[in-house]
This record gives structure tokens, sequence and C-alpha cells, in this order.
């Protein structure tokens, strides 16, 4: 005989419905704090990455490529060119990361038997960041690839004033909807490894840094600023290769080219050392503005979590 639902059991379960909900709705929130921090702190460094990359006769040194950028193009068209399709990336990657990244620690929980998610080992919490940036890649490349695109594009003679939107219309126009995700592969490649070691590095930083009988949510802001630099750090230096091999195919105007044969190019034109080009302004860029997300999105979700859910 089935039992009835009584007003206590359904309670139960509108609490735990609401407890979900809000506790996506926050995640989202915070990565959406984190992605803009992101953005503000890192782009000009990111800038001088995609140049390196995708022009390294033109760019051999991070100070040359910088100081370069800075006289020609100036702050804001140069440092900051592709800074709205940046920011659209950045948001709508680390809102669904992060998002993702709770619904994945709730499964690796029970998968574990763990009694709380703060109980996960970072290793654990690696494991939820891996599957998490399936779901954020999805989101990533086709922004991405627009961003990468018009940082590349003012080293071309026909491309002076191009906007975000005017690039977005001419993908669309010449190679559809397909044409966004174009590089997908190996950003698959690189975000799921990469986003092990990220809130691997991140969780066990914390952990880490925090003094005996403290929390490691209670570390303060500093500690997180450099607990989220060295999650960032190792994100980038374990799929730095994969990055150089997803930009040349984004910037490419070749339609058909497979990641293979982009690094096979890439190691017979230029050697190995090139697939870490623009590896410098990447760590000097990361520390800083994975430091920045990380104190956003912890703040941010501590701030939401006492307004709505204690």
């Amino acid at each position: 005989m089935e039992r009835s639902v009584t007003s206590k059991d359904s309670g139960r379960l509108d609490d735990r419905n609401y407890h979900s909900f809000a506790s996506a709705a926050i995640s989202l929130a915070a990565g959406t704090a984190g992605g803009t921090a992101n953005v503000v702190v890192g782009q000009p460094l990111d800038t001088v990455k995609v140049k390196m990359q995708a022009y390294p006769e033109l760019y051999p040194s991070t100070l040359q490529c910088f100081s370069k950028t800075l006289r020609q193009d100036g702050v804001v068209r140069g440092l900051y060119a592709g800074t709205l399709p940046a920011l659209a990336a950045n948001i709508a990657e680390n809102s669904v990361l992060f998002c993702a990244y709770g619904l994945c620690q709730k499964l690796v929980q029970q998968v574990s038997g763990v009694n709380k998610i703060n109980d996960l080992t970072p290793l654990q919490n690696a494991t939820a960041g891996f599957f998490a940036a399936f779901f954020s890649s999805l989101t990533l490349c086709p922004t991405e690839l627009v961003k990468c695109r018009l940082q590349a594009l003012r080293e071309t003679s026909q491309c002076s004033g191009t906007s975000a939107f005017q690039l977005t219309g001419d993908i669309w126009r010449q190679e559809g909807l397909r044409g966004f995700f174009r590089g997908l592969t190996p950003t698959f490649v690189r975000e799921m490894p990469g986003y092990f070691f990220f809130f691997g590095g991140y969780e066990l930083s914390r952990s880490l840094l925090a003094p005996p009988n403290v929390a490691k949510d209670d570390i303060g802001p500093i500690k997180t600023i450099i607990a989220g630099g060295i999650g960032g750090t190792c994100l980038w230096v374990s799929i730095f290769p994969a990055d150089v091999i997803k930009s040349r195919m984004q910037i490419s105007r070749k339609s058909k080219q497979s990641a293979l044969n982009v690094l096979r190019e890439i190691i017979r034109h230029e050697g190995v050392l090139a697939l870490y080009n623009g590896l410098l302004p990447t760590v000097l860029r990361t520390f800083p503005a994975s430091g920045a997300l990380f104190l956003a999105v912890e703040y941010t979700r501590k701030g939401l979590n006492s307004w709505f859910l204690d």
C-alpha cells in the first residue's frame, strides 16, 4: 500500500526544491561575478597571449608584443580588443561552469558516499571540475572564437574597424552555425583536463593555506586570491599546447582543418616550443585574474547564501 504524502512531507519536498533552485541560481550569479572580474583584470595580457600564439614571427617576446600593441592601438582598441566577446565568453562560461560544478560536486558526493560537499577531497573536487567543463565548453567555444579573431584581426590589412557584431554576422553568413564551433574538439581537450587541475589546485591550495581548526571557506580574501592564482596557473601550464592549437584553428580561414593537422604543421614548421608560445603572458595574466575570479565567486556566493539560504 502506497504511503500518502502528508503536508509535512510536502513541505520537505518544497524546501528541498527551493534549496536546489536557489543553489543553482547562486552559482550562476557567482560565476557571472567571477567571469566579469576575470576579464577586467586579465584581458590585456590575454590579448598579448593570442597575438603571440597567432603571429609568433611578429611577436617573439611578451614585452615587445605588449609595447607594440599599446603604441599602435592604445589601451582600449589594442590591449582591450575583443573585450565585449571576452566578457560574454567569461560570463557565459563561468556561470555555466560554476553551476555545473556545483551539480557535479553533488553527484561526486553521492557516488563517493561523502556526507557534505565541503568534505570532498581536492581530488574529488577536481573530478567534479573535469565533468563540469564539458558543459561550459559548449558556451565558451563560439564567443571565444569571435574574441580570438578580433584580437588577431589587427594584424591584417582589411580588418580595420571590424566590430564583434560585424564579425559574428560574417561568420554566420560564410560558415553558418557550424562555424561558431570551429575548434570545439581542442576546446574539450583543453577545458576538461584543464579544469581538473584548476579546481584541484584551488581546493588543495585552500586546504594547505587554512590554519589548524579553520575551515577553508574562512581563510580570508588574500589567501583566496593566492589559491585562485595557483589554480589558474595549474590550468594553463597543463593545457597550453591545446590552447595554441585552438587559437590557430579559430583564426584560420581554412574551412576544414583538424586539430591533429594543425599540431603537425606547428611542429613541422615552428618546432615543439611553438606550442608554448605566449605561456609567459598567460601565467602573468592568470594568477591575478584567477585570484580575482575566485574572490568574486566565493564572496558573491557567501553573501547570497546568507541572504537566501541561511
